[in-house]
């Protein structure tokens, strides 16, 4: 049974209080059996039965819960840095999408991919992200857009799932905007959607959400109500890109439909916030994406005073957010959204795991739950947001396994 002492202070991120409540122990120890934590809290009190396994010494570091990106589009083909620059002349995202660019053209080169080479890129997005202490990450299809295409990107999923460290959470984004072959017909994609890829998916578990991106160049709100009805009548449960480039009332959308999370909210409202919070909808905030797209980034006082837990993810995808780093997004949602690190933290630890359907696996170091652990070089969650480095992460526990570094002996 091994177990970590010499603990500076060890970050529970209970899923109880509020947003900053991250429950911070000091001079800690944490014991583990097989995958799952045995014991958590301060040293001096560390029962006896646990004192006779391996034992490691954190040396003083910091310890959190394995952090958790709930939002990324991880399996896709080539990249547009081209946009990247057409961006920073004054091209919008509405404009780039209008010219063929955007989604669609991440989808051309996608449908070209071959599966395994899907694989593989994924395989290496995922090795880099451990490295920086992620090990949950939530995966969204949608850039397939057709039947063949979709459950190829679902099944590189499940071939990754069952090859790399993380936990990797499935998501069908077949909504993600109509494909060129649906041009002008976005009702007639919105019913293949309905009557065959939804089924397909459900049928071979390929996916535990039905994600739909509702904007003015996507997909409409009547459009998410039927896709999302689809989906449930098959068990998938509905998330959804909400109110990113414009207010198109998907929070109150989220709410309607008992989605486990909204996500983006740039231009929400305060009344579609509340009702978010009223239905226990998750408010994920990516602020790379507000970061890459120049826009007025998602402020945390008025998501405070809507009462919603407020999760912090990547958006990792080749366009909006081309970066997997989630500490960068956790340091960004501090100086951009003006979140404490504390609030920061537990967007990246208990309410990403509330954000996909694992609160009571993952996001908490607390006895029963996954041994999931980083430790950081920094003296604390503020001194690690507040001084940033490309790398604070010493070590990664996944699953009860050291992964990332190693574990010094006691």
């Amino acid at each position: 049974m091994p177990c970590l002492t010499g603990i500076s202070i060890l970050y529970q991120c209970r899923p109880e209080g509020g947003q900053g409540d991250v429950h911070p122990i000091y001079d800690a120890a944490i014991a583990w059996t097989g995958d799952r934590i045995a014991w958590v809290g301060p040293a001096a009190q560390l029962p006896a039965a646990f004192r006779d396994g391996p034992a490691f010494d954190a040396g003083g570091r910091t310890v959190i819960p394995g952090l958790i990106d709930c939002h990324t589009h991880l399996a896709f083909a080539g990249w547009r840095a081209e946009e990247f620059e057409q961006k920073l002349k004054g091209a919008s995202y509405l404009e780039i999408a209008r010219a063929g660019g955007g989604i669609v053209s991440t989808v051309r080169k996608t449908r070209e991919a071959p599966a395994e080479a899907l694989v593989t890129r994924c395989l290496d997005h995922l090795g880099r992200m451990l490295a920086l202490g992620v090990t949950t990450v939530e995966a969204k299809s949608g850039y397939g857009l057709d039947l063949a295409n979709e459950l190829k990107l679902l099944e590189v999923y499940r071939d990754v799932a069952s090859r790399c460290t993380q936990r990797l959470v499935p998501t069908l984004l077949a909504a993600h905007t109509t494909p060129p072959e649906y041009k002008d017909r976005r009702a007639d994609y919105v019913r293949l959607v309905i009557d065959e890829i939804i089924p397909a998916a459900a049928r071979a578990g390929l996916a535990r959400f039905c994600d739909v991106f509702v904007e003015e160049t996507a997909f409409s709100i009547d459009d998410a109500r039927a896709i999302f009805a689809a989906g449930r009548r098959l068990g998938l449960v509905p998330k959804l890109h909400a109110d990113q480039i414009t207010d198109t009332g998907g929070a109150a959308l989220a709410a309607e439909v008992g989605a486990v999370s909204a996500d983006h909210l740039e231009r929400s409202t305060d009344s579609g916030l509340r009702a978010m919070a009223g239905a226990g909808v998750v408010a994920v905030t990516l602020p790379l994406a507000s970061l890459y797209l120049n826009q007025p980034p998602v402020q945390a006082r008025r998501l405070r005073e809507s009462g919603v837990r407020v999760a912090v993810a990547t958006d990792f995808n080749p366009g909006s957010a081309p970066s997997y780093d989630l500490p960068l997004a956790l340091m960004l949602a501090c100086t951009l959204q003006r979140m404490t690190p504390a609030e920061a933290l537990k967007g990246a630890t208990a309410w990403a795991a509330h954000a996909i359907g694992e609160g009571a696996e993952v996001g908490s170091l607390l006895p029963g739950r996954r041994a999931d652990l980083v430790l950081l070089e920094a003296e604390s969650v503020e001194q690690w947001l507040y001084h940033y480095r490309p790398n604070c992460c010493a070590a990664v526990v996944a699953g009860g396994q050291a992964v990332v570094g190693a574990l010094s002996p006691a």
